[in-house]
């Protein structure tokens, strides 16, 4: 007979949120204009013509949404501030009252046993820095250490670990290449040079919180991480799968972990792009400045077949397979997935602890349930394996804003109305509390 499956004591059993998804607020207590807040006026750019002005109005919430958490059990939340909040122009004057509030919101956190995980970008940069260039501008990452510093300043006496950088790929390919997230970019060129600025504003912050000299401190990157499958068992897919995984993991799981930029994709981007003559003498070194966990956004995997697809390179993903179950969104859920990715980042690169940091589906409420149970089973499996996972961080605590989809889709482990704003616990989220609460998940199927 199964039994339930037991987690170590000390395990994080989490949510995660962004600033822009859930905060609302807009132009409250000085907050600058971020590139989400233009990019939802542009006509036709998210469904429904919705913008996060509003939200989840977690920003004036924040006491009752961090007691339902305590109510659920949580031990650990993942939130992001909102750098126009805290440096409105991106860079000079530092707004008080952003800094207040996310002081309260850390203590607040910390007084109901909530350890906070931090991330800096959640990828509302301030307008103003867009206007500069943004990412493209190498001098977004300097200002972009200078934020990072301001917040390790005000917070790093409570806060241990910071995300600096929140799905590097996702924010160079649907804000920079494809246009589909702000700032709305078409350039493949740009997208590069994002990119690469994006991994050397990690480098520089975490280098300002060695500086800080705080020997517990942490610094990590979230990636957007897929698992690839070859689409057939031949050479040809197995090495477009092999491109692939260089081209949305490789290329930044490498040079952040001290390896540099792997020369297979950089060949290809020479291909697509001409010379990275922007990497600069040094910038990998900077880049490899320290990166103390892996932080793990999972959501599916993908499946590679040689041939030219959408973008740049010779590979095409394919649709998945018919006899895998999906999403509301078409995602294949594949836990096991979960599990081979876990135990590949501990073979790549050990003794750097893994955080899951993103997990989520769009599903019915009992599919969001046994969706739950799969993941941190997968999970489960890959600590008996020894993989060092320290956490889990379910996308998401709310229904909430979802970028390009507008408020469609529904992640949340607690449910929105759009219109009250009354907060409803779902059956997935009370399945949370419990296995929270008692450390284990129980037998599946129950």
């Amino acid at each position: 007979m199964s039994t339930e499956l037991r987690f170590p004591p000390g395990f994080r059993w989490g949510t995660a949120t962004s600033a822009y998804q859930v905060e609302g607020a807009t132009r409250a207590d000085g907050r600058g204009e971020s590139v989400w807040d233009r990019f939802c006026r542009v006509p036709g750019a998210i469904e429904n013509g919705d913008t996060g002005d509003d939200a989840c109005q977690h920003y004036h919430r924040a006491d009752e949404d961090v007691a339902l958490m305590a109510s659920l059990g949580l031990n650990a939340y993942r939130l992001s501030l909102a750098w126009p909040r805290i440096f409105p122009a991106g860079d000079g004057r530092l707004e008080p009252r952003g800094l207040a509030h996310y002081d309260r919101l850390v203590d607040r956190l910390l007084a109901h046993g909530i350890t906070p995980l931090v991330t800096l970008y959640h990828w509302d940069l301030p307008q103003p820095l867009q206007d500069r260039g943004g990412w493209r501008d190498r001098a977004t990452a300097h200002r972009f250490a200078d934020y990072a510093a301001a917040c390790f300043d005000a917070f790093g006496d409570r806060v241990r670990d910071w995300v600096t950088i929140n799905e590097p790929w996702i924010v160079g390919v649907l804000g920079h290449q494809l246009g589909l997230h702000a700032p709305g970019e078409r350039d493949v060129a740009g997208s590069v040079r994002a990119m690469h600025h994006l991994l050397l504003g990690h480098g520089l912050a975490a280098g300002a919180l060695r500086a800080t000299g705080r020997p517990d401190a942490r610094a990590g990157v979230a990636y957007s991480l897929f698992p690839h499958t070859p689409a057939a068992d031949t050479d040809a897919d197995r090495a477009a799968a092999h491109g692939s995984d260089g081209y949305v993991n490789r290329w930044f799981l490498d040079p952040v972990h001290g390896r540099g930029y792997p020369a297979d994709v950089r060949e290809h981007w020479e291909n697509a792009v001409g010379p990275l003559d922007f990497v600069a003498d040094g910038d990998e070194r900077t880049i490899a400045a320290g990166s103390d966990f892996i932080g793990v956004n999972y959501y599916t995997r993908r499946i590679v077949s040689a041939g030219r697809g959408d973008g740049p390179f010779p590979w095409k993903v394919e649709p998945g397979r018919d006899d895998v179950p999906r999403t509301d969104l078409n995602w294949e859920i594949v836990p096991d997935e979960l599990t081979g990715l876990l135990l590949r980042l501990h073979r790549d690169h050990p003794g750097v602890p893994l955080l899951v940091t993103e997990n989520g589906a769009v599903l019915d409420d009992d599919r969001r349930v046994a969706f739950l149970h799969g993941h941190l089973a997968a999970v489960h499996r890959a600590l008996a394996a020894g993989a060092p996972v320290e956490g889990y961080y379910h996308w998401s605590f709310l229904d909430n804003f979802e970028w390009a989809m507008g408020y469609r889709p529904r992640f949340g482990l607690v449910h929105v109305d759009r219109t009250t704003q009354r907060r409803t616990v779902k059956d997935s989220g009370r399945w949370y509390a419990a296995a929270a609460r008692s450390g284990a998940i129980p037998p599946w199927p129950a």
